[in-house]
């Protein structure tokens, strides 16, 4: 059984008002709200309840009556009048808080009558004539006096028939969206549109400030009375009315204060206390930095069916129909937003009291309900658990919204309501039907074109149904979205009365028609590619097509088809000779050259897996990988071998050791190699601490090559820029791509070494990162010769296509996605340009690639609607064997594939975010854990910050990716000293910037290790004890604490070196010491510094002389003696200098 409290919280979310007079029990309730149970139940606990009425056991009973005012000016506003004028003043010529009306009167109506009661409610509530005026910055109202309503009239019988409800409906919208001017007044309007001697239009716009929901039925209700009886020719004097609004507003500012209200108060804080969450709801735009209030309307309506079962439900599970409805929508957001703690908005009438029951005026108040949807709770839990929260919040209603938002002092955003941006509406108002005699009425929907919230569910209880519909911010959302989520708002009702005991994250959400689109539809990629064959068979077969022509440049030299497979030949009978056979590894530490390419077929030839292994890696890493990996042969160059760690591989130097290997057959090898076996292996980033090897076969980038040759032509193809180390696999394109098509592969070091190549002008398409691609577009590096731009491993912001589509000679711009575990790209698109006007943040990454399946999934591996975030997984012929010798590793992300009959299909779980777009292209978002990338690099933070942990004077890190102004990233390494070395002032000491960054260099590549490091005395950490990283500082433009003393440039030359460092690395100073990468500076920024020393000194330096002269003092000592060479010929040779020949 029911508490008291709970009782009669419940009879208050029923709107019953219950009060005593004497003994008696007095009750008044809707139409049909009192059913034969409830009655009886008030009956029954008729004592009960009159001694709780006596007791005074809700504040409403505690506080005094409301007196009338002495005064009609200078009156205080109600709390939540108050909001809304503060509002009003951010915002003058907003129509947001318009409450518009529009009627069609069909009959003979009496126009004068009309206008005559309209006055009467005009004159009885003087609430409608008030007006609000700033007195000292303190809002003030006051009551207009001496003036009467009128009616305008507009007749549209003049215009031809066919036009006048084209008219009507224009008037109505300008109507509606005309503001308000709060300190002239009046804030009533009223308005007659005259389409026929039978037909009108009745418009009625107030604003919210002076009325709310509940009071348009009293105006209506008397209204009705009145029209009734003026109509007939006769008087009618309604029952006097004891207050008035500004009544309420000065009792209300008397009496909600103090001890009376700090009951209530605590609840709330107790409710809603610590950080609010922010509903994160996905939306179609980007939400804009200050928030807007333009808005729309979409109607929802519900079977009379679906809305008794409904009403059936509430009745079993002991709640009101607002109830399951709210639980409903909770559920909903939930499932778009994937976040478990939920705040949202409903109003409440606010009418708690016998004395404002009959008054026009603005008594609403919004509560706020916050749920927890976490630990997957079936949906009869979560109803039971939101009606303890909605009788709690109802039992403490009186606390105003405006004074809690004071009270909690929530973190406010200028983009976005405090407290909740999501609002359900249920309309349990009385809602007595009005008529007029000899009139049919019939309501119009109109809407103001505003919306006061992101988004607000408005649904009412008719005779046929519920009904209602959304209001959404037009900047925020768009139609299909809206239409779409009230459809999964439907679903969601119609699951739920079938089984309320299922789980929420197991509820339906999508329609039979929407999942198999984004199950089957949008993933019919099937197409054939030779199954039977392996990489190299297909260079073999245009090395018999096109034995002379170039298949790689490198600098001076290159390679024909038939040259490069003779070399490649022979090396891989070598390596047979020592035992390389198939599921074999074969290290690969060679630099850029034309050895590269002949190591890695080669190695293919001779049916092994090549390791890719970069010689500028530290020799810890290299360690790792070698043993790891277990690489029996190494291929290097001799003044590699230094560089190498110990290791049990057999070495050959392709350098010094290919006489012998030139010795072996030119023929190509016979194996057993087969589609299944192992083609490579590359080492990405590992949240362990140490790399992870992803172990790709043959068959996999079989297909992806072929992909990219119905993709791409061999125009496209003909001269392939291969600027990405072969540790990566955007390498995989590059190489194999164009030699398995005819094409040529010309080698650089990276792609901002393309403006020096000699084979510049040969490059037809650039497959790189778009941070490299736009610092080609800066310094006007791209060659004409240029046709494709292929951008992966970043975001692609619109901006830098259309710079790119400008560009003369560039036709195709594609942004490509795919992780190394599913062989280089998933996913890709044909970029189009972008108009200023479209509101988008970053390009699709689009579709799936042949014979590859893409799914977007929730956390329970239900596919996620269109629009909604989701973690993508990757089906299909890409799909990696698996990480090298980590079977643990391998089953957590290689899961089996639920939407298959296959036992054998997989799916990789990326962990990346991304949604689907309505046209079926896909959208990235980012991360859903801390791998990020950085200028294509693909980066673990746990494996930097594991490395740093290991250095002996640090006790904490955290490392995160800060983005810069210009949107560039970059790692910044948060530590904390161990607590003897963490007061500098005390004589302790911290690690130097440069002594981190030397022990990084010995664990990590260069690429991992941060460009500013940050010490701090503890980590800032979230309520429930994680590291808070949204609270770390911004590392601030300080010069870092370098072990090199700061010493100030000393010459002109040195001063210009500087200003142009200090703005590229955000600092504040630098000194001629200072190393530019010790600073922060990265190969980006160095093609940068090195454009703006051309610009200042004339000279045309290559990007290299920043590696070679990384400091300020040796970069001027490099101009000054180019200067002092380049000046001799200028000499005066008249002057008392020996001249001579040697």
């Amino acid at each position: 059984m029911k508490t008291i409290n709970e009782f009669m919280s419940e009879l208050r979310s029923k709107d019953v008002k219950v009060w005593s007079q004497g003994d008696r029990l007095r009750y008044k309730a809707p139409e049909e709200t009192l059913t034969p149970t409830l009655l009886q139940e008030l009956k029954k606990r008729k004592t009960e309840i009159l001694e709780f009425l006596h007791r005074g056991n809700t504040a409403a009973f505690k506080l005094p009556p409301i007196l009338p005012a002495l005064q009609d000016n200078d009156l205080p506003l109600s709390f939540a009048q108050q909001r809304l004028w503060f509002l009003n003043q951010l915002e003058p010529d907003s129509t947001v808080y318009n409450m518009p009306t529009a009627y069609r009167l069909t009959g003979t109506l009496n126009v004068t009558a009309l206008e005559q009661s309209l006055n009467q409610i005009w004159q009885r509530h003087s609430i409608l004539r008030a007006t609000f005026a700033s007195i000292d910055g303190q809002p003030k109202q006051a009551i207009l006096k001496g003036i009467n309503l009128t009616l305008p009239l507009i007749d549209l019988q003049p215009i031809p028939e066919a036009n006048r409800e084209i008219q009507a409906q224009r008037l109505t919208t300008i109507e509606a969206q005309q503001p308000f001017d709060l300190v002239k007044g009046p804030l009533f309007r009223a308005k007659l549109l005259r389409l026929t001697t039978t037909e009108h239009v009745l418009l009625l716009t107030m604003h919210h400030i002076v009325n709310d929901g509940w009071s348009y039925s009293i105006f209506f209700r008397e209204l009705a009375a009145l029209y009734t009886a003026f109509s007939a020719g006769e008087d009618l004097s309604l029952s006097e009315l004891s207050i008035q609004y500004t009544d309420f507003a000065v009792w209300q500012r008397q009496c909600l204060q103090g001890e009376v209200l700090q009951s209530q108060l605590d609840y709330w804080k107790q409710q809603l206390g610590g950080k609010l969450p922010i509903l994160q709801l996905p939306t179609n735009y980007t939400r804009p930095a200050v928030q807007t209030y333009r808005g729309t309307y979409q109607s929802l309506q519900l079977s009379l069916e679906l809305t008794q079962a409904l009403k059936v439900l509430s009745e079993k599970e002991k709640v009101t129909l607002f109830m399951t409805l709210l639980t409903v929508f909770k559920v909903l957001l939930y499932r778009y937003s994937g976040q478990e703690d939920i705040v949202v908005g409903t109003p409440i009438a606010g009418r708690n009291r016998e004395e404002t029951e009959q008054l026009i005026g603005l008594f609403v108040n919004s509560l706020a309900l916050q749920t927890n949807l976490g630990q997957n709770p079936t949906f009869k839990e979560l109803l039971s658990q939101v009606r303890e929260v909605t009788l709690g919040a109802y039992s403490h209603q009186d606390f105003p919204l405006e004074k809690l938002i004071e009270e909690l002092q929530p973190e406010r955003d200028t983009n976005r309501s405090p407290l909740f941006q999501m609002m359900f509406v249920f309309q349990n108002t009385p809602n007595d039907s009005w008529e007029l005699p000899g009139l049919t009425i019939t309501s119009i929907e109109v809407h103001t074109g505003t919306a006061k919230l992101d988004l607000t569910l408005d649904l009412e209880e008719t005779s046929e149904g519920i009904r209602g519909g959304i209001e959404y911010n037009t900047d925020l959302f768009d139609s299909t979205t809206i239409m779409r989520m009230l459809g999964h708002f439907q679903t969601l009702l119609e699951s739920i009365v079938t089984n309320p005991q299922q789980h929420i994250s197991n509820l339906p959400l999508l329609t039979a028609t929407e999942q198999h689109q984004l199950l089957v539809e949008w993933n019919n990629t099937q197409n054939h590619y030779p199954k039977d064959t392996c990489i190299h068979r297909l260079f073999e077969e245009q090395v018999a097509k096109n034995p002379d022509a170039v298949a790689v440049i490198f600098e001076n030299q290159q390679l024909a088809y038939q040259q490069l497979n003779h070399r490649a030949n022979q090396l891989a009978h070598y390596l047979i000779s020592l035992g390389v056979k198939p599921e074999a590894t074969v290290g690969i530490c060679v630099e850029r050259s034309l050895y590269l390419i002949v190591a890695i077929f080669a190695i293919l030839k001779a049916g092994a897996a090549y390791v890719p292994l970069d010689p500028a890696y530290p020799q810890e890493r290299l360690a790792f990988m070698l043993t790891d990996a277990a690489v029996p042969v190494l291929l290097t160059q001799k003044h590699l071998l230094d560089k190498l760690p110990s290791h049990q591989a057999k070495v050959i130097c392709l350098d010094t050791d290919w006489e012998a290997i030139s010795q072996e057959k030119s023929c190509n090898p016979i194996t057993e190699v087969k589609p299944s076996n192992l083609a490579y292996i590359l080492y990405t980033s590992g949240s362990t601490g140490q790399p992870k090897g992803v172990a790709i076969e043959h068959q996999n980038t079989v297909n992806f090559i072929h992909w990219a040759q119905t993709t791409f032509t061999s125009q496209q193809l003909a001269g392939v820029l291969a600027s990405t180390s072969i540790c990566f696999d955007l390498s995989v394109f590059e190489l194999f791509v164009p030699l398995s098509g005819g094409g040529q592969v010309i080698l650089a070091e990276n792609a901002l070494h393309l403006p020096t190549l000699k084979a510049a002008k040969d490059v037809t398409l650039i497959n790189t990162v778009p941070s490299a691609i736009a610092e080609l577009i800066r310094v006007n590096a791209i060659p004409p010769s240029v046709r494709t731009v292929n951008l992966a491993g970043e975001p692609l912001s619109p901006q830098l296509i259309n710079q790119l589509y400008q560009h003369p000679s560039i036709q195709q711009v594609y942004n490509l996605y795919g992780p190394t575990e599913a062989t280089t790209y998933s996913t890709f698109s044909l970029c189009s340009t972008h108009s200023d006007n479209q509101r988008v943040s970053n390009s699709s990454i689009g579709r799936p690639i042949a014979n590859t399946q893409i799914y977007i999934l929730d956390s329970h591996l239900y596919p996620v609607p269109i629009g909604v975030p989701g973690e993508l997984y990757i089906g299909g012929a890409g799909l990696a064997r698996g990480y090298f010798n980590r079977p643990e590793l391998t089953q957590e992300k290689f899961i089996a594939n639920p939407f298959s009959n296959e036992p054998s299909e997989r799916l990789y779980k990326t962990g990346d975010l991304a949604r689907y777009l309505s046209n079926g292209d896909i959208e990235f978002l980012g991360r859903l854990d801390n791998q990020v990338k950085i200028r294509g690099f693909r980066i673990e933070l746990e494996e930097i910050e594991a490395a740093i942990a290991q250095h002996p004077s640090v006790q904490q890190t955290v490392v995160t990716a800060r983005v810069g102004d210009a949107g560039d990233k970059r790692l910044v390494a948060y530590i904390v000293p161990h607590s003897e070395q963490t007061c500098t002032e005390q004589g302790r000491s911290t690690p130097t910037t440069d002594q981190l960054r030397h022990f990084l260099k010995q664990k990590l590549p260069e690429y991992m290790v941060p460009s500013a490091f940050v010490v701090l005395d503890t980590l800032p950490l979230t309520p429930n004890g994680k590291i808070d990283r949204n609270a770390l500082p911004d590392p601030n433009s300080v010069r870092p604490n370098l072990e090199e003393t700061f010493v100030a440039p000393r010459t002109t030359i040195e001063q210009q070196i500087a200003d142009i460092w200090t703005p590229l690395l955000k600092l504040e100073k630098v000194g001629i010491h200072d190393n530019f990468f010790t600073l922060g500076g990265h190969s980006l920024l160095a093609t940068q510094v090195i454009a703006r020393l051309r610009a200042s000194f004339g000279i045309d330096f290559p990007v290299r002389t920043l590696f070679e002269a990384p400091t300020v003092a040796l970069l001027a000592e490099r101009i000054e003696t180019f200067q002092w060479v380049t000046e001799q010929p200028q000499m005066d040779i008249m002057s008392n200098y020996e001249e001579g020949e040697l």
